[in-house]
């Protein structure tokens, strides 16, 4: 079972008010239902969701939708749950604000829902109808919901905002999706569809996956550190060939002179370890700055010394 079905059937598990299941019903029916001449059809592969508006349907309008269930064998096996109302069909479109009272079809508007739990109802049954979300183990954060037209994803998105999820919509073939991918984003989502056991099982890959990440840049961090250490190494044996071939190293302070010789000894070692290496050999307790400030010195008088000699060429 994927977690967008395991999420699915846990919100389906759920008890709602009426208003909210209204407002449920009419997005389901107005993203995911075909509106025939005579007859609504809504289908469903995930059979608690079938059920779930079945029975809302049933408790709204006093109707018992008429099941029909198919197999498809084709690619992969599956069940697809259909619910076709005929009874009173146009009223319920007309109750739901998905046609008028002469059959047209309405866009959907904002002051069709009155409230934050609405909206949140709302949501939900697009999410139920037409959503999905990736399992954040196996693959990126990303939860999105895709519509036949442009003007409902443009809907669905604007209300997304105005509920402080930061949605995006983009064209996928003949399609728009309205997606999240903000980790942080999705698990209020997830929040809002009251569904605790997807809620921790979210938030435990997500905990689980910012720690590794975590650990990954400071390994990054300290490779790099340890490669710059190399390298500034490296270049100071070179600075101190320098100062061997040109007779300078008596013009150096004894601490300079203590310094060198360790970087000689250690030739990869930090600042910190050459200052720890100096108390240990030469009873000196120095920071690493102090080291730092010696090797200094040590580069001036190179440049002192490669100024006179450029002046008496």
């Amino acid at each position: 079972m994927t977690f967008a079905t395991r999420l699915k059937e846990e919100i389906c598990s759920n008890k709602v008010k009426r208003l909210e299941a209204l407002a449920e019903i009419q997005s389901i029916i107005r993203y995911d239902a075909d509106l025939k001449d005579n007859a609504i059809q809504v289908s469903f592969e995930n059979g608690k969701v079938a059920r779930r508006v079945y029975e809302d349907l049933k408790s709204i309008f006093n109707i018992s939708p008429h099941i029909i269930i198919r197999t498809q064998k084709r690619m992969r096996y599956r069940t697809i749950y259909i619910l076709e109302i005929k009874e009173e069909y146009k009223t319920i479109l007309n109750r739901l604000n998905i046609i008028d009272k002469d059959g047209n079809l309405l866009p959907m508007r904002r002051n069709n829902l009155s409230s934050p739990s609405e909206m949140a109802s709302f949501i939900r049954g697009a999410f139920l109808s037409v959503g999905s979300i990736n399992d954040p183990s196996k693959s990126g954060y990303h939860l999105e919901f895709v519509f036949e037209s442009e003007v409902d994803a443009l809907f669905v998105s604007n209300l997304l905002h105005e509920m402080n999820f930061n949605s995006k919509v983009t064209k996928r073939k003949e399609k728009y999706m309205v997606y999240l991918k903000s980790s942080e984003e999705i698990s209020d989502m997830i929040r809002m569809f009251e569904s605790p056991e997807s809620l921790f099982y979210f938030e435990d890959i997500r905990i689980y996956r910012d720690h590794k990440n975590m650990v990954n840049r400071l390994n990054n961090c300290d490779i790099a550190n340890e490669e710059k250490t190399i390298t500034t190494g490296k270049k100071q044996l070179e600075e101190i060939e320098y100062l061997k071939d040109n007779d300078l190293l008596d013009l150096l302070d004894d601490k300079t002179k203590y310094i060198v010789e360790l970087r000689c000894k250690y030739p990869e070692d930090s600042y910190q370890e050459l200052a720890d290496k100096l108390e240990e050999e030469y009873s000196i307790k120095v920071s690493k700055s102090f080291v730092n400030h010696h090797f200094i010195k040590m580069r001036d008088l190179i440049r002192r010394h490669k100024e006179i000699d450029k002046r008496n060429e």
